[in-house]
Formats: C-alpha cells, structure tokens, sequence
C-alpha cells in the first residue's frame, strides 16, 4: 500500500491550511457513515443522522468512489464494502417496475414509494463502474447480472439528467465483457439525449428554462454520446455548453461559483448564489476531464482544477469545504459558511472529485488527450487555452 494516498497531486496552490491525508485515511468518514447495510444518508455533524435511513443514490456513488480507491489499494481492501453495497442494490431492485428503489428506513425497510428515473440511472452508474474497474472478479460479474436485468428499464428513462447518467453507465459496460446489450442501449439512449436536448437559443444555451443541479452531467454525455460515436457536431454541441457552464459559474475572483440550490437559476431571473452543493463541483470535474479526453483542449483542464478547488476554499468564501484528513465533506456553502454537517452525497462527491483530478492530472502529464476536433468558435475558448 502506496504511503502516501495521492502524492501526485499538490495542493500547496490551495495554502498551508490543506494537508495531504495519509492513506487510508481518506476513507475514515465514509466508513464511521456507514454499516453493515449500507451508508447512511444524512449526518449531524460528524455523525450518522439514522432517523434518515439510507438511498440507493448514494450507495450507487460508494461503488463508484469503492472502485475508484482500488487502483491505490486494491480490491481486498475495498472488497467488503463493494459486496455490501451490491447486495443493497440488489435488495432494492423492484421486479414490478423494473426499476431500483431508493429509500430505505433504519430497520431495513423500504420505503413505499416511486423509484426514480434518476435513481436507477444512479445505480447503474455504480454497476457499471465496478464492471469496468474490477474486471474478471467476481464482484465485477455480480455487478453485471444485476446491471443486465436493469438495462431495459433504462431504456424507458426520459429525463434528461437519468438519460446522461444511463449513458455514461452503457459506455463503461461498453469497455467490458459483462453486457452485450450496452452497446445497442448506449445508441438508443444517445439519440434520445440529443433529441431532448434539441437546439437551444444562443441566449440561452440550455434545453430547460431553469438551471438546477448536476447540470455538468448533461454536456458531458454529449460529449462522451459523440466521441464514441465519431459524430463531431454532437461533441462540439456539448462543449458549447460545457463552455457556457464554465463562463456562467466563475465569482468575481475567477473561482468556480456553482449555482446554488436555494431557489436556481431561471432563465428570466438572477442566479441562486447559495446554497452551493459539492454535487456541482464533482459534476464540472468529470465533464471537463471527459471533454479534455475528447478534445485536447487545455482548458478543461484549467476549469476541471477550478472545481476541485472549490472544495478546498477557492470559492465564494474562501472557505475549505472539504476535510482531507478524514476524507469527510460539509454539506454545502452557505451565506454564512459551510453547511458543517458531513452527509453521505457530500462526502462521496468530493471523493469522487479527487479521484477524477488525480486522473486527469496523470493524463495531462503524460501528454494529455490529443486535438482531435477543430478550434472552438471565435467567441469561446481557443484552441489550446
């Protein structure tokens, strides 16, 4: 086990208040939130908030953050866990609808209600991660049983946010041997986000009205929807948007600003300035090192360090976020400061943002992605900035 959890990446621009955790360290938070269920949903501060139970949504981003730390660790280290969180999933797989539920109470028992588009999205995302970072183990193959029997409820999704989540799921199976079906589902799921999407105004370079969260998610399966297909112009139509994300939510500071949740941002009124979710900014880290993959262009790699950064104070504030010595997240950025409790969905967002920056940074230096499509309109970013 390597001394030192993520030697590669510097945070010495962030000032002398971010030290380096030692691993395992990182992971202490996650673990004091979790039993031998699940990870439990809400916390008061440091601690567990039962009252809430768990959901399937961030037990689905545990496997992703599970699956990521076994590059470092390894899969014994983190084997327990991601067998836990598949039987979770299991468990809350709903054979009347198709669909994965999502909340479950203290006692074990799931809740009677809906399960969501962006729920079983979620999940797959999760499925899919360990299939493709784990492959030939057994927890790879028990994540592509169940990902197989959630496939055709995928296929129903229309929301635009659970259709980019579906799709970013089907293009990680796409890369492994566990489902033959990704592939033709991955095409279907394209064309529907393009069509949702459609041709937005200029003024207003969004397929909705109004700005709510994790809206990242969406340019990034158009970005990603394109780049495996060979189709430019879907590409290109996703890093205009990305662009315009990026210009929209930057403070006076040039920090990353992301728009809050307090009341979003619709089209003929001001912007939320707070409440800031880490969602957000682990959601700019991912589409910008995919458009960097896809594009060459630097930068998203300017725009994926400026969200990382906004975790460990480079925002509004100017105030840390995030807690690398136990790995632990504040529940968001308030006027006031830091939301101080420490929530499931907090914590595994910023996890999953340090490990997408440590990736993008090794990819970087060793040479980075290359051009592969032209320079960007006159009005947006040029090429190599």
């Amino acid at each position: 086990m390597p001394a030192v959890f993520e030697s590669d990446v510097d945070h010495s621009e962030y000032g002398d208040r971010v030290r380096w955790p030692i691993f395992p360290a990182v992971r202490l938070h996650l673990e004091s939130m979790s039993d031998a269920v699940g990870v439990w949903q809400h916390a008061r501060g440091t601690q567990p908030d039962r009252a809430f139970g768990y959901c399937t949504d961030d037990v689905a981003r545990a496997l992703v953050v599970d699956a990521l730390h076994s590059r470092q660790l390894g899969l014994p280290a983190v084997d327990w866990s991601i067998g836990r969180s598949l039987r979770f999933i299991d468990s809350a797989y709903d054979h009347a609808s198709g669909r994965f539920l999502n909340f479950r109470a203290a006692d074990g028992r799931w809740l009677d209600l809906p399960a969501s588009e962006d729920c079983h999205a979620r999940a797959m995302v999760g499925l899919a991660a360990v299939m493709e970072e784990l492959p030939l183990t057994d927890r790879a193959e028990e994540a592509g049983r169940l990902f197989q029997i959630a496939l055709p409820a995928s296929l129903e999704l229309s929301a635009p946010r659970a259709v980019s989540a579906a799709l970013l799921a089907c293009d990680s199976a796409i890369k492994t041997d566990y489902c033959a079906e990704a592939e033709p589902a991955f095409r279907v799921l394209a064309k529907r986000l393009v069509g949702l999407f459609g041709e937005p105004p200029a003024d207003w370079p969004w397929f909705e009205q109004q700005l709510t969260y994790e809206n990242a998610i969406v340019p990034r399966a158009l970005i990603v929807a394109g780049s495996r297909q060979g189709q430019v112009a879907v590409v290109e139509r996703g890093c205009a948007v990305l662009d315009w994300l990026i210009r929209v939510q930057v403070d006076e500071s040039g920090s990353f600003s992301p728009i809050g949740n307090s009341a979003w941002w619709s089209r003929t009124e001001e912007r939320s300035r707070f409440d800031q979710q880490p969602i957000e900014a682990a959601a700019m880290v991912s589409a910008t090192a995919d458009a960097f993959r896809a594009t060459g262009r630097r930068h998203y790699l300017r725009a994926a360090e400026s969200a990382y950064g906004w975790f460990l104070g480079s925002n509004d504030l100017g105030v840390p976020l995030a807690l690398p010595a136990s790995g632990g997240c504040q529940d968001g950025l308030t006027p006031d400061g830091p939301n101080t409790n420490q929530g499931a969905e907090s914590t595994l967002m910023w996890l999953t943002a340090l490990e997408q920056t440590r990736d993008l940074r090794r990819t970087a230096a060793a040479g980075g992605a290359p051009e592969v499509l032209p320079a960007p309109s006159a009005d947006g970013p040029r090429r190599g900035e």
